[in-house]
């Protein structure tokens, strides 16, 4: 059953009578243990009915995701800085486009 799991886990176990068994990770496993938690995260999140259930998951997910930043030196906010960055570049989605193709070749000029 193992799983990384949320630092107050093992004191909920307790308090409901049961008996946890933990381990700390090392830096490596921390990092492989976040990699897998985003993936169930973001499982739990595209099978969420309804926007509380969706809101709930996010939360998990931007709860994992900070502990990626923190993993690399970066803060919430320096990780929001890059991403307006990047809207500003490329954009948002906000106009749902979707990219049906992106050719190679070029439409032939008139010589």
């Amino acid at each position: 059953m193992g799983k990384l799991v949320r630092d107050k886990i093992p004191d909920i176990i307790r308090k409901d009578g049961r008996i946890s068994r933990v381990i700390t990770l090392t830096d490596e496993d921390y990092r492989t243990a976040l990699s897998l938690k985003l993936q169930e995260e973001v499982d739990d999140l595209l099978a969420a009915d309804g926007s509380g259930a969706v809101l709930e998951e996010a939360a998990d997910i931007l709860e994992v995701l900070s502990a990626i930043f923190v993993e690399h030196g970066a803060t919430l906010d320096s990780i929001i800085e890059v991403a307006r960055r990047k809207r500003g570049q490329r954009g948002g989605f906000e106009m749902r486009i979707w990219l049906e193709s992106a050719d190679t070749t070029q439409e032939p000029t008139n010589r």
